[in-house]
């Protein structure tokens, strides 16, 4: 029994090594700082990942949209908050996530959308046209969104050859392969 539960030990142990850190910075050519770019791992040959129970939010707050930005996982559902003392309306004309339209709705209620595909949906609002925020639904748990310096960091990142992107709402994506061993490094350019 003692050496069936060192067995178990050592090999949790050894899962838990075979994960590190994924951090660096993104430069962001051509705006005013390095914040909001989207750091995300794409897909995992042989691995697939549930979906989320817990809900995303984005809260609709002095005509903003709050965060700007907002990476999730494929699969989740986002809430949109009502926080301002005036009617607000979610509306995406997005195809990836079917041009959703929720309605207009009052101060302290929400409405929800569920984010089934892989998409950078752009968040509008018919009642407060400045209004623009971003939902980016990746297919892995495996994301962040950068600092006005432009880092980031996620945690937990599985060891292996991987496929890293960038997506920001105004500069051009980009990729690489990074492998993964522990804590690692991986900085990235962007431009228009």
């Amino acid at each position: 029994m003692k050496t069936a539960l060192i067995t178990i030990l050592a090999l949790g142990s050894a899962a838990s090594l075979a994960a590190g850190d994924l951090h660096g910075k993104v430069t962001c050519k051509g705006v005013r700082n390095n914040a909001d770019a989207v750091v995300f791992v794409d897909t995992i040959p042989g691995k697939t990942f549930p979906a989320p129970a817990k809900h995303a939010l984005v809260d609709q707050k002095n005509l903003v949209f709050i965060p700007h930005v907002l990476p999730v996982q494929v699969g989740t559902t986002v809430d949109f908050h009502n926080d301002d003392a005036v009617l607000h309306n979610v509306f995406s004309p997005d195809t990836c996530c079917s041009k959703f339209n929720l309605g207009t709705w009052p101060q302290g209620q929400s409405r929800s959308y569920t984010f089934k595909n892989e998409c950078q949906a752009t968040l509008l609002c018919k009642v407060h046209p400045e209004m623009e925020g971003f939902v980016v639904a990746v297919p892995t748990p495996y994301f962040a969104v950068t600092k006005a310096d432009g880092s980031y960091e996620i945690k937990n990142v599985p060891d292996g050859q991987l496929t890293v992107k960038v997506w920001h709402p105004k500069l051009k994506a980009t990729q690489k392969s990074v492998k993964v061993a522990g804590s690692t490094q991986a900085d990235f350019e962007i431009a228009r």
